[in-house]
């Protein structure tokens, strides 16, 4: 993992915090739920300082209380800069606007702060739920990845979708 930025993140209803030591048995606990496992895979041991070094990672936080995890990685070649991201929520915090508004709120940073104007995501085709938050969130179908990452579950091969965002008023 990437030192985190330095500053909380507001939104309208979420809080996103650099990740912290103390919101590592929270992260690790909602990791562990099912509804999350069946995206994102088993729990590693190193979950959530290193097992994924070329992202940035915040927390998720509402109401006081740790809602998830938001994270995004950078292209850093020039004529590719685009920033990616990826997320989950609780699942007691879902179908509430939470990763809605976490999703938002990291946009604006990418874009105001960082100076992104394109931003991906890949979730698994089949993830219904993932992909109506982010095409709310003004994220775009670009395309079908076919045998893009394996089910953490059965070990086959599965779709993924690619999404992107383009912040026209960015890029030009």
């Amino acid at each position: 993992m990437k030192p985190p930025d330095a500053t909380d993140l507001q939104g309208e209803l979420v809080v996103l915090r650099p990740l912290a030591a103390a919101d590592a048995p929270a992260l690790r606990t909602i990791r562990s739920t099912p509804e999350v496992e069946a995206w994102w895979g088993p729990l590693e041991d190193d979950f959530p300082f290193t097992d994924d070094p070329d992202a940035t990672r915040f927390t998720i936080h509402r109401d006081g209380a740790v809602a998830g995890l938001i994270q995004f990685g950078e292209e850093p070649e020039p004529m590719y800069r685009h920033a990616w991201i990826d997320l989950f929520v609780d699942p007691p915090h879902g179908r509430q606007g939470v990763g809605s508004d976490a999703i938002a709120t990291l946009i604006r940073h990418l874009t105001e702060d960082r100076g992104h104007h394109r931003i991906t995501i890949d979730p698994a085709l089949d993830n219904v739920a993932a992909i109506g938050c982010y095409e709310k969130a003004g994220f775009r179908r670009v395309g079908v990845m076919q045998a893009a990452e394996r089910d953490p579950l059965s070990g086959r091969w599965r779709d993924a979708l690619m999404m992107e965002l383009v912040v026209f008023s960015v890029a030009r």
